[in-house]
């Protein structure tokens, strides 16, 4: 049976809407996308592809510590581009976030973001209890 997270703190944005940041079904860990939301402030970040990619990612990486995880557990990845010209950018911040870690990953356009965002990610990761 999946336990389900309904993260909340200083560390998260709110949700946006009716879902769970996470949830958890037997160990893998689901994270809702993510968006470059500053918790501080609950806005979207200013600025280029690195500074919203950096802000998403912080996002996850709280959400995965929340439910018990790290980055290191991620299997999956998938990134939603407002442009794909801004992959080499995004790139560059996903290789200095993850290390030599390399999970599964896809990345596609998709247009129409929230909040004028230039990037969301989800992810899986598996942490088994």
């Amino acid at each position: 049976m999946a336990e389900i997270w309904a993260v909340r703190g200083k560390s998260l944005p709110k949700p946006a809407g009716p879902y769970s940041h996470a949830t958890d079904a037997a160990g893998f860990i689901f994270v809702s996308g993510q968006l470059p939301l500053d918790p501080a402030i609950g806005k979207i970040v200013q600025g280029k592809i690195s500074e919203h990619a950096s802000q998403a990612l912080s996002n996850i990486e709280a959400v995965l510590g929340a439910a018990g995880a790290k980055k290191e557990n991620i299997v999956r990845v998938d990134v939603f581009l407002k442009n794909l010209n801004d992959a080499k950018g995004f790139n560059e911040i996903y290789v200095k976030w993850l290390g030599n870690h390399r999970p599964a990953r896809q990345m596609i356009e998709a247009a129409g973001l929230p909040g004028g965002s230039l990037i969301e990610i989800s992810c899986i990761a598996y942490a088994p209890k």
